[in-house]
């Protein structure tokens, strides 16, 4: 919400003012504003931060992330793969980082990716059996690399767990829009929408959804999110 972008906003100002040394500040200040949409702004602060601690994970993270959601998806995979070295038992940058190849067309990079993510969801689930994140992350992976059913069904896992939640309904929706049920994945996102989820940027150059780009659905849906 507008009340919560402009808390984080002037918290992370704040946190600047404190710590101008402070990588974590810098990384906050780049988040906050990534998401009011001021990307150049927000680029300049994560430089910073990388600058300042090469090490931190948070950077590397969040950075990539925000260039993902643009479509700058070579600069986001070398980010992702800095991350992944700095935190290699993490299964959500893996994921990312795939998302990132296959949208470059590197096919054996996104591979070795999602088998990267697929390991270390497994690890993740076999101490948290329960983690839905784990289950859709590692579902898009098992879709990815070509087992739709077994994909499926760690899906349905998670949905089981988490059925209104609008992240959850928008990476099972991707599972299903790889494994080529369209419909399925349109009725999904749309859900995830009605549920909450307003990041358009990531719905319009998700590769997960390079599939439904032709969905007359799929159109209506993104040209509602001018109105």
């Amino acid at each position: 919400s507008d009340t919560n972008l402009r808390n984080a906003e002037t918290a992370s100002r704040k946190a600047l003012e404190l710590g101008p040394e402070l990588a974590e500040a810098h990384v906050a200040r780049g988040h906050a504003v990534s998401l009011s949409g001021n990307q150049s702004e927000a680029e300049a602060e994560f430089e910073t931060a990388l600058r300042l601690n090469p090490q931190l994970f948070d950077a590397a993270y969040m950075y990539g992330r925000a260039l993902l959601a643009q479509g700058k998806l070579e600069r986001a995979a070398e980010l992702f793969e800095r991350a992944s070295e700095l935190r290699p038992e993490d299964y959500v940058v893996p994921s990312l980082l795939g998302g990132a190849y296959a949208g470059l067309g590197r096919t054996a990079d996104a591979q070795r990716a999602y088998k990267r993510q697929l390991d270390a969801a497994t690890k993740r689930l076999q101490l948290n059996p329960d983690d839905p994140r784990a289950l859709y992350m590692g579902g898009v992976s098992l879709s990815r690399l070509g087992e739709g059913a077994r994909g499926r069904d760690w899906a349905n896992q998670a949905l089981a767990i988490n059925s209104n939640d609008a992240t959850v309904l928008y990476n099972v929706a991707c599972i299903y829009s790889i494994s080529g049920d369209i419909d399925e994945a349109v009725t999904l996102l749309e859900r995830s929408v009605s549920a909450g989820f307003g990041h358009w940027n990531w719905i319009e150059n998700d590769s997960d959804f390079e599939p439904l780009h032709a969905n007359p659905r799929y159109k209506a849906l993104l040209a509602h999110k001018d109105r």
